[in-house]
């Protein structure tokens, strides 16, 4: 019998022999080249250079998947969460990549993310419980629609 073990700590080393699975798994079946690429645009203090606030995310196969978006209180207001997203899709455009996808929750910034031309394609309810968890897409190769979203 094979033995499962828990960890509450996965090491980079576990993590990377699970995606070299799933990457000989993902050629065998035709897939093409992952071209895997992470990628952060961040926004540091002037005084200290400590990370105060940024984008991170990865682009994999033609998407980019925006994983963390976050703006300082200080800067709330003033079109830096803006400013972030355009870099990032510039740099997806940049690297021809087919769009971008990612999630937030209803406490989170759903409303932003349409305004910026982002389409919801799913959410799960009580997500934490009493709230939802939306999926936004918006492709870069094709101008963005709301027919389908959810609401």
């Amino acid at each position: 019998m094979t033995e499962i073990r828990l960890t509450l700590t996965p090491s980079q080393a576990d993590s990377d022999a699970l995606a070299e699975i799933i990457r000989n798994a993902n050629a065998a079946a035709g897939s093409g080249p992952e071209r895997y690429q992470p990628v952060g645009f961040l926004i540091t203090d002037q005084e200290s250079g400590a990370t105060i606030g940024g984008l991170t995310g990865q682009a994999m196969f033609d998407w980019l998947f925006v994983r963390l978006l976050a703006v300082p209180e200080s800067l709330r207001g003033q079109g830096v969460g803006s400013q972030l997203l355009a870099r990032a899709e510039d740099w997806a455009k940049e690297r021809g990549l087919t769009g971008m996808w990612l999630d937030t929750f209803a406490f989170g910034a759903p409303e932003f993310y349409k305004a910026h031309g982002f389409t919801q394609f799913g959410a799960i309810e009580d997500h934490p419980v009493g709230s939802r968890r939306h999926f936004f897409l918006k492709r870069l190769d094709a101008p963005s629609s709301n027919s389908g979203s959810f609401s």
